[in-house]
């Protein structure tokens, strides 16, 4: 495997876990809370980055920087909504978007570009 084939796959891993985040939009909707609560609930700290796991806060994910959106992972959404806030059922539903002519337009065109790629370095 070469450098470029395993950055491409960290790549491709990380756009697939972004896809499964889940927005303060999404967590708002899913808690039945203000957005105004959602931010009040997050482990946020106006001096760090990505502080420390707080188990009585709303974890986010990892920011590279300070102007990154919050994104929340499904399972520390239920696990808030469980543990802190006491509501017993918690269902969290992700939906693919629908695929749309740019989507796949995008897929063609890295198609084309991996058919290449392996003609020149099969050659």
């Amino acid at each position: 495997m070469t450098f470029e084939s395993a950055a491409s796959e960290d790549q491709s891993l990380s756009e697939q876990l972004e896809a499964h985040l889940l927005s303060v939009e999404a967590v708002q909707k899913i808690l039945n809370r203000s957005r105004a609560s959602v931010y009040r609930y997050a482990n946020t700290e106006p001096t760090l980055v990505n502080p420390p796991f707080d188990a009585q806060r709303l974890n986010p994910e990892r920011r590279d920087h300070r102007d990154a959106p919050l994104m929340f992972h499904p399972n520390e959404v239920a696990r808030f909504a469980q543990e802190v806030l006491g509501i017993q059922q918690v269902t969290i539903e992700l939906v693919q978007p629908a695929e749309t002519v740019t989507n796949a337009l995008l897929r063609q065109i890295l198609e084309e570009l991996q058919a290449i790629r392996q003609a020149l370095a099969e050659s």
